[in-house]
């Protein structure tokens, strides 16, 4: 598995993420959903530049110009309800492209004892076709696997990308044994513990709850 973290260059992206991050800005839920939509507009300029383009006579007012344009659009799926904005930064940019909604959630039997469960799945067919696969925390691996597990029955893509906000080491390490080895991660950072309740530390919190105001169980 490919991965490329955002963290460990010189990029505007590292601006969002740290107000992401920053509890004083994290408490402006408008300027955080924003936040997200950046980094997936980000995301998505990057994994744009790995799809295959074709050439395109494109008429002007004066003339043609042939211009490198994509030849195939990706299928951009999330799982709810975190991942709606980065979802939309995506689709920002790729704003042709089909989308996949995934609800996943944590059937807990105690506060540190869980399964993962999918419960619904709206998406097109993604057979042979690239799959942006986003979720904005990827903490122990599970929901993005069974996310993966449940687009099977929309076919078999061609190529994965998988694009997290914050991503614990031991999420990464779970899903490069869960993923085709063609998959790629596009991460805006790896951070290296995780709580037993599965919440990264430092991380930023619950992006769901950041962005859209507390659940009950």
């Amino acid at each position: 598995m490919e991965i490329y973290n955002f963290s460990t260059y010189n990029s505007i992206y590292n601006q969002f993420l740290s107000e992401l991050r920053n509890v004083e800005v994290q408490n402006d839920r408008m300027r955080f959903r924003r936040n997200l939509q950046r980094l997936g507009e980000l995301s998505a300029y990057e994994i744009s530049k790995t799809i295959d383009f074709e050439t395109v006579n494109i008429k002007t007012p004066l003339g043609i110009s042939p211009t490198l344009l994509p030849s195939e659009q990706p299928v951009l799926a999330t799982i709810l309800r975190a991942g709606l904005p980065l979802q939309q930064g995506l689709l920002n940019y790729f704003d042709k492209a089909d989308n996949c909604y995934i609800s996943a959630y944590r059937k807990h039997s105690t506060k540190e004892n869980f399964d993962v469960e999918i419960e619904y799945l709206a998406s097109p067919s993604v057979s042979n076709k690239v799959v942006i696969l986003n979720d904005p925390m990827l903490a122990s691996g599970k929901s993005m696997v069974l996310a993966y597990k449940a687009l099977l029955k929309k076919g078999v893509p061609k190529k994965i990308h998988i694009v997290c906000v914050i991503a614990s080491q031991e999420g990464v390490d779970f899903i490069a044994k869960h993923f085709p080895e063609n998959t790629s991660l596009w991460v805006g950072a790896i951070d290296g513990e995780m709580t037993k309740e599965s919440y990264i530390v430092p991380g930023l919190g619950d992006a769901g709850d950041l962005a859209f105001g507390s659940k009950e169980d």
